[in-house]
């Protein structure tokens, strides 16, 4: 994977000076074995991905953050805005079109002025009373919602925690083997210290913007296929970058969503793949 091929090359860069080639090659050779063995595919895109956790332990621990979050959080009783959310997802999750594990669609509404909505594995959806006040239509609605049930459809939280086990994997490697060598303890601090920066801004976050990219492409095709226009996205992204606009805005490769700008260009692409789609199923509804 290049994750992995860019990770090596990293910390060989780093390390060359306190471990032995052959110590390295051992290392990543027993890494490479271990990320082969666990990549996954994303159904929708086909980007490989690295998988170290199940999809039932993925749902587990989604049902128990969504019953933490409805324990903390205070949850609407508005008919409207729970009517609205319950008629989006459920359209929204019968176009998904492949079963979730343990999936129990369930759509919650919590009273919060957040411009916000989250899906979590398992079929548990939250959205926030401050994005319902924003979003113009249904199809607004349903396309924010597609984005975030894509994200579970596509495995993201899961592909992060994975990513997360290989960084730290390396890190333990990194420290045994200076350990090993005998490394002055103010050299293993500045040494990991320098990978723990590089894997965040040349991983970490490069790959969290992906996944919001690629939730967007996904997500357009739920809304498009439970008969909603995908055109939506792009006004409901223009109006939250005006609602952005008086925000200091962090440096995209300290971020980890694309910008305003780049989002909204994609989509203005996106969305008309999807039309065809959008018309068929509108029909059903």
């Amino acid at each position: 994977m290049i994750f992995l091929m860019n990770l090596r090359l990293a910390c060989e860069s780093l390390l060359s000076s306190f471990l032995s080639t052959m110590h390295l090659r051992i290392a990543f050779a027993l890494l490479a074995v271990l990320v082969y063995a666990s990549c996954a595919v994303v159904p929708e895109t086909g980007r490989r991905q690295l998988m170290f956790v199940t999809p039932n332990e993925e749902a587990q621990m989604g049902l128990a953050s969504f019953d933490q979050i409805k324990k903390e959080e205070k949850i609407s009783t508005d008919p409207k805005a729970n009517a609205q959310v319950k008629r989006v997802g459920e359209r929204i999750a019968a176009a998904v079109g492949r079963e979730l594990p343990n999936a129990e669609w369930e759509f919650v509404v919590f009273e919060s002025d957040q411009v916000n909505a989250f899906a979590l594995p398992g079929g548990k959806v939250g959205v926030y009373t401050g994005l319902l006040k924003l979003v113009a239509s249904d199809d607004e609605l349903a396309c924010v919602m597609g984005h975030e049930v894509a994200h579970v459809t596509s495995r993201h939280g899961a592909e992060r925690v994975s990513q997360n086990y290989a960084i730290a994997g390396v890190a333990a490697l990194t420290e045994i083997g200076m350990q090993a060598k005998d490394v002055d303890p103010q050299k293993r601090a500045l040494v990991l210290s320098a990978y723990g920066i590089g894997t965040t801004i040349g991983y970490a976050l490069p790959f969290s913007r992906l996944h919001e990219s690629e939730a967007d492409e996904v997500g357009l095709r739920f809304a498009a296929g439970a008969g909603y226009d995908p055109r939506a996205a792009v006004s409901f992204w223009r109006k939250m970058a005006q609602a952005n606009a008086g925000a200091q805005k962090t440096p995209v490769w300290f971020s980890t969503h694309p910008s305003d700008e780049q989002r909204i260009a994609n989509l203005e692409k996106l969305a008309p793949q999807y039309m065809a789609l959008y018309e068929s199923a509108r029909a059903k509804y």
